[in-house]
């Protein structure tokens, strides 16, 4: 028997509460996401020229995106994108790719490639589509890189805009954006929200959230517990995952009927929890 099922048995658990990777039934509700979806909805509805939602590595932001997705209205064209680099030309092949528009190597010229976006957004207005990029991890776009997706904007049909762009990424992406350069940039971002970490009432109501959603009773954690993944944490969703997943697993070796403030200290002092989870995706 796997470890992690032995300790999901151990608490009455149908499977690990505390996994890093999204899974749209563990998905918790908190204002800030709450609001950072409706500021990502409205923007897509008032046909924002750019939505912009921002915070830290593992606030939720890529689970944000996917719940979008996934209500959609079926009148709109999406293509995103994840991690785009590159300079003047890269990014218009990545937009390209995103909406599936299929592009010989022989043709690969800005100016074709900037045509070829035009006639398909052109197309689908007249189709009665409206069209949306969502670029996620923006932060890792180059400042030419963030211009050329401003430049898309300026595509028009008489008084409407053809593309409206969400950009979602980290923190940088928005001190970026405030800079004096970046100017035309920020006029164009109609609605933006930034995810802050969960203060410790959130965190109780998440951490018990995730347990039920598992098949528990949401009191598997000592309220000082709690207390001291909230501080050692910061309130940051994937971080918490990680302590509240080894802190089970040692309960479980250790016998311990719940999760006590001891058991955290155990697996802090052990360096199991290192403090990051960079390489996984957004776990709310």
């Amino acid at each position: 028997m796997a470890t992690e099922s032995m300790y999901a048995e151990f608490f009455g658990l149908k499977e690990r509460p505390f996994t890093l990777l999204p899974d749209p039934e563990f998905l918790f509700w908190s204002r800030q996401h709450l609001r950072a979806f409706s500021v990502l909805e409205f923007g897509i509805l008032s046909r924002s020229p750019i939505t912009m939602v921002t915070g830290e590595i593992g606030s939720g932001k890529t689970t944000l995106v996917q719940a979008l997705l996934a209500r959609m209205e079926d009148e709109l064209t999406v293509g995103l994108i994840s991690n785009a680099q590159g300079g003047r030309g890269e990014l218009l092949q990545w937009v390209l790719n995103a909406f599936g528009i299929e592009f010989p190597d022989s043709q690969k010229s800005y100016v074709r490639m900037f045509q070829t976006l035009q006639d398909f957004l052109v197309a689908e207005y007249a189709a009665g589509r409206r069209v949306a990029l969502i670029i996620d991890e923006a932060q890792n776009l180059s400042v030419e890189g963030l211009e050329e997706i401003r430049m898309l904007t300026n595509i028009n049909a008489n008084k409407d805009e053809l593309i409206q762009l969400v950009l979602v990424g980290q923190p940088e992406l928005r001190d970026t954006i405030r800079r004096p350069e970046m100017r035309q940039l920020a006029q164009r971002v109609a609605a933006s929200f930034h995810i802050g970490p969960m203060d410790l009432e959130t965190v109780k109501e998440y951490i018990a959230h995730r347990l039920r959603a598992a098949g528990g009773s949401g009191a598997e954690f000592t309220p000082e517990a709690v207390e001291l993944i909230q501080e050692q944490t910061g309130g940051v969703p994937r971080l918490i995952n990680q302590l509240c997943d080894f802190s089970m697993l040692y309960a479980w070796s250790g016998e311990t009927p719940a999760v006590t403030v001891e058991t955290v200290r155990g697996v802090i002092s052990d360096g199991v929890y290192f403090g990051t989870g960079s390489d996984v995706e957004d776990a709310v």
